[in-house]
């Protein structure tokens, strides 16, 4: 600990330097990460331009339904370009103009006034000994201004997103009202969280010295933990509405095979997804020893129920092998790293005057600037998180192949495909930087996949009514 104090030391004595050009770094940074996420999604956008099935889904896929998801990545590829070239001019002109340093002189004045404080003598103001009127109060205030400027801001692209590109390819099933309803109620949650976890944040960093870095470690991994736990039970059911599953067939062999394969399943649970989306998903969550499953309404209605049981052992799979411990130690170590890092910056002069703030060093914008200076360090570990998770699920659908799902895993794999309209082939390139999971033709080719019949014509199917009641209870089935 003494020698990585050491380094720490050394290292921000030699960063706290005004000769190196901070804004122009992060600036650079910035361009260059966006020109390069551009320059792939154009990569992407010719594939999407194709006419042709690729030839491992020529006899999955009709093309009438090839050339719906062709038209549907190429809307969201332009939805991306206008709404990436808006954030980018808008980061730019906080970074150029100093925008952090503005809002946080304006939320001042504002603190100032409501707690009856030094009016515009923003370096009195954080020197208050109460809590309400000092650093953690205004850094609070801040990120929540800076919060709702970026909420108001992005709101046109949220309607849009929603109403017009979803609604225009028949996944939007949300109102008006329950758009409005989820952002506040957002807003509220983050209030709500933000408070507590921000003034512990903040003043975990103010009372342990130079080794504050190892304590808000200790703090964020324990907020994860309980997050786990939490989300689940109380976020959750703000948004959405949970039933347990229905007695029937689908609900027996989800058991059977929770069963065997020694899962701690405590909860069966359908989710109302469907209220704001025709999107499908499952997934599963909660502490080591009491699971719970959750599985989308979409995916119950639109799947038989081997295909659902293929897609719940591909994700029993992750747990089976360790996948989500092993994802979460890659996250400590990676956490530790980053606040390790941030004790280099968090008081460098340098940084700060760079942006602004010439007599003060708030830790939320330092923070905030040490990201901004992490930027690249952080592509690259998306691009391998990318490539280990991708890892991740060819050894969770072999899981589920060995399991006796191989046909059906197949089928829920394209049927997904086509009901989320997701881009049927994609760019090498594009893939290896966004995907986190392998494109639908890897994993058919992994799972040794033929066949000579169309899989997902299941809303004709419905229409003739192939689809039959689970048991009687309300959930479907092919």
């Amino acid at each position: 600990m003494d020698l990585l104090r050491r380094f720490i030391g050394t290292a921000a004595a030699t960063l706290d330097n005004p000769a190196i050009p901070w804004k122009v770094l992060i600036t650079t940074f910035a361009v260059g990460e966006y020109a390069l996420e551009t320059y792939l999604s154009y990569r992407q956008y010719q594939v999407l331009q194709r006419k042709k099935i690729p030839v491992q889904l020529k006899e999955e896929i009709d093309q009438k339904t090839f050339d719906k998801s062709q038209a549907y990545g190429r809307a969201k590829f332009k939805f991306g370009l206008v709404s990436g070239v808006f954030n980018m001019v808008k980061s730019l002109a906080v970074l150029r103009w100093n925008g952090y340093a503005w809002l946080w002189s304006l939320t001042g004045i504002w603190l100032a006034k409501a707690t009856g404080g030094p009016m515009g003598s923003i370096g009195l103001l954080a020197q208050g000994t109460k809590w309400y009127n000092g650093t953690i109060a205004h850094s609070l205030l801040w990120t929540f201004a800076f919060s709702f400027a970026e909420t108001l801001l992005s709101l046109p692209f949220s309607y849009y997103h929603h109403f017009v590109l979803e609604e225009t390819y028949g996944f939007n099933k949300q109102t008006l009202a329950l758009f409005f309803t989820d952002l506040l109620k957002s807003q509220a949650l983050a209030l709500g969280l933000g408070i507590p976890i921000g003034s512990a944040f903040l003043y975990i960093i103010d009372r342990t010295g130079e080794s504050f870095f190892l304590y808000l470690w200790l703090f964020t991994l324990a907020l994860q933990l309980g997050a786990i736990t939490i989300y689940p039970i109380l976020i959750v059911p703000l948004f959405n509405k949970l039933t347990p599953l229905e007695p029937g067939t689908l609900r027996d062999r989800v058991h059977a095979l929770a069963d065997k394969l020694k899962f701690p399943l405590g909860e069966l649970q359908v989710i109302d997804g469907s209220k704001r989306s025709a999107h499908s998903n499952a997934y599963f969550t909660g502490l080591p020893w009491k699971k719970k499953i959750v599985i989308y309404d979409t995916l119950i209605e639109k799947s038989e129920v081997k295909e659902v049981e293929a897609i719940l052992a591909h994700e029993l799979g992750h747990w089976k092998m360790g996948h989500t411990t092993q994802l979460l130690g890659i996250s400590a170590g990676y956490l530790f790293f980053v606040f390790m890092l941030f004790s280099v910056f968090v008081r460098n002069g340098s940084l700060y005057e760079a942006f602004g703030f010439w007599s003060q060093q708030p830790t939320i914008i330092g923070f905030i600037l040490f990201n901004e200076v992490l930027s690249p360090t952080d592509a690259v570990v998306k691009l391998g998180m990318n490539v280990w998770t991708r890892r991740m699920e060819f050894q969770a659908d072999e899981f589920s192949l060995k399991q006796g799902y191989a046909a059906e895993l197949a089928t829920s794999l394209i049927k997904l495909q086509i009901q989320n309209l997701s881009a049927m082939d994609a760019d090498w390139m594009y893939s290896t930087y966004n995907y986190s999971h392998p494109i639908l033709t890897e994993r058919l080719k992994a799972i040794g996949w033929t066949s000579d019949r169309k899989v997902g014509n299941y809303e004709e199917k419905k229409a003739a009514g192939a689809v039959a009641a689970n048991g009687g209870a309300g959930h479907k089935e092919l």
